[in-house]
């Protein structure tokens, strides 16, 4: 049976290895391309906004105050003439920057710990996993109001606060990969001939379940994003003058009947930004899960 599906298959795919195979599936998922070029956006929007616009993200200009949208200020000027483009570029890099180190932080503990706890069993997993049901009896960004009240307010400690916020997704999933990975005899055989656990772990465990962690970690970092606005927006994160997403929604909510510009360009961006992600994300689980790709 094998041999026919190989004599099904087009000459030119049997020549491609298994990574060339996985890039010319990245090359045609629509969701995959369309969210990594608007997120490539994004990202050189952040990193050249100091060359994309010549005005000050904090400097304050009260002439120029509640200024619409024109040849100049294309998304117009907020409550203290300060350029709203120019804030929402440099409000990309805090806000991507809390993304991607909250999942970092997140998926770092989170997976150390399922697999631990999935390699072990016993009163290890029973412990580790008991820890992680009274992380989830919490609600995420309730969590994470917990944990900014106690440390401070701190964008650093806002990605922490999102970040721990996070790692039970991780740990259950870790967990439960390991729990189907370690029975296969490529583990045992690991086991039998004394490698260290460690190494089995990192070399034999990880790489064999990371494909469904990537596609996790991806949409969290959209969710990230969003729990930090969120947290920002409250006043818990991220504090004035600095040109941070949560915080342009926060100011310019009071300022919504007459200066519209001030917090629907924020909001396009925390909702163009998540969208490009979540696409990403879905594209990379059709490709990444042989279930679906079959």
């Amino acid at each position: 049976m094998t041999d026919t599906v190989r004599l099904n298959l087009p000459a030119s795919a049997a020549r491609h290895s298994p990574s060339r195979r996985l890039l010319l599936r990245f090359g045609r998922s629509l969701n995959v391309l369309v969210g990594t070029i608007v997120l490539a956006i994004m990202v050189l929007l952040a990193i050249f906004a100091p060359v994309i616009t010549t005005y000050d993200p904090v400097q304050i200009t009260p002439q120029l105050r509640l200024r619409p949208p024109d040849a100049e200020h294309i998304f117009g000027t907020d409550d203290f003439g300060r350029d709203v483009f120019t804030r929402v570029a440099y409000g990309a890099r805090l806000s991507l920057q809390v993304g991607i180190i909250s999942v970092t932080l997140a998926a770092t503990i989170g997976v150390t710990l399922g697999i631990i706890a999935g390699f072990y069993g016993g009163w290890i997993d029973s412990v580790i996993m008991r820890l992680i049901d009274v992380m989830l009896a919490f609600p995420g960004i309730l969590l994470a109001l917990v944990i900014v009240a106690i440390l401070g307010r701190d964008l650093t400690n806002v990605m922490i606060a999102v970040g721990i916020s996070s790692i039970p997704v991780y740990a259950r999933m870790a967990r439960g990969n390991t729990l189907s990975v370690k029975s296969i005899d490529y583990v045992a055989a690991a086991q039998a001939i004394g490698a260290p656990t460690g190494r089995i772990m990192a070399v034999h465990i990880l790489p064999n379940i990371i494909a469904p962690l990537i596609v996790v970690a991806t949409n969290g970092v959209a969710g990230a994003i969003i729990s930090g606005a969120a947290l920002s927006f409250l006043g818990l994160g991220a504090q004035p003058p600095t040109p941070e997403w949560g915080i342009m929604l926060s100011e310019g909510r009071l300022y919504l009947r007459q200066a519209w510009w001030v917090t629907t360009f924020p909001g396009l961006a925390i909702m163009i930004t998540v969208m490009a992600i979540n696409l990403m994300g879905d594209g990379l689980r059709d490709i990444l899960d042989p279930r679906l790709r079959l």
